[in-house]
């Protein structure tokens, strides 16, 4: 008897492409029928030749996140709004600890299988939204929102796409009002200071495949955001 088809496994640079493709959707750079650049200018975007753009197109459009019609391109077909509205009411329904726990139970591995499948164009990226982290001062809600790209950026390097979307449940778990309060409130400028420390060393791990190192950051964080949570004054 034959085996059952299994997922198709991709070379490096078309999972590349494929993450980095998936991540512009989930975060509407791309937005719901919106057509997408031709092969040729994801091509020279992306540094990758042709044929490996249109195989991860192929990818995407198998998961259902594009359609492509003859002559006219490839457009996109996931609706990230209507996913978000369907989760919403989790969303707001989800404590600050009921948070937390989640945070605990994904974001150590999220980071661990990041660092197994990142490939260095990924890390490269990372880098750099993480020199736009360093660039904030005194904004808070510029830092949150980096910070959130980051987060997002790490998720997309697992290559796994039901990650990626349960962490932007995380992500919108986070923007309630008593994540936004808290931040309005405890973002001072040397915490963004003493953040921007930690998430260079965090990359640095990364970007030296450091799994132990870079997991332990991320449960040392998770204690630091307990803290301000429990902080009365």
């Amino acid at each position: 008897m034959p085996p059952s088809p299994a997922e198709p496994v991709v070379g490096a640079t078309v999972q590349y492409v494929i993450d980095t493709l998936t991540r512009r959707i989930f975060t509407q750079e791309y937005g719901v029928d919106e057509r997408l650049p031709s092969e040729r200018q994801l091509a020279q975007d992306l540094g990758v030749a042709r044929n490996t753009v249109r195989e991860a197109l192929d990818q995407l459009e198998e998961r259902g996140l594009i359609r492509r019609r003859a002559g006219s391109g490839s457009f996109v077909t996931y609706d990230p709004t209507g996913a978000s509205e369907s989760m919403a009411p989790v969303a707001a329904d989800t404590g600050p600890l009921q948070l937390q726990v989640v945070r605990g139970i994904l974001e150590p591995e999220m980071v661990r299988l990041a660092i197994i499948s990142m490939p260095p164009r990924q890390i490269e990226a990372l880098g750099e939204t993480l020199s736009q982290m360093e660039a904030v001062q005194t904004d808070a809600g510029a830092f949150v929102r980096l910070e959130e790209e980051f987060h997002r950026q790490i998720a997309g390097g697992t290559g796994n796409p039901l990650l990626m979307a349960c962490y932007n449940l995380v992500i919108d778990a986070r923007r309630q009002s008593f994540r936004a309060a808290m931040y309005r409130r405890h973002l001072t400028p040397s915490r963004i200071a003493a953040y921007q420390r930690a998430y260079n060393a965090l990359f640095n791990a990364i970007a030296a495949r450091d799994i132990e190192e870079a997991t332990e950051f991320m449960k040392l964080a998770l204690i630091e955001d307990q803290k301000l949570l429990t902080q009365d004054d």
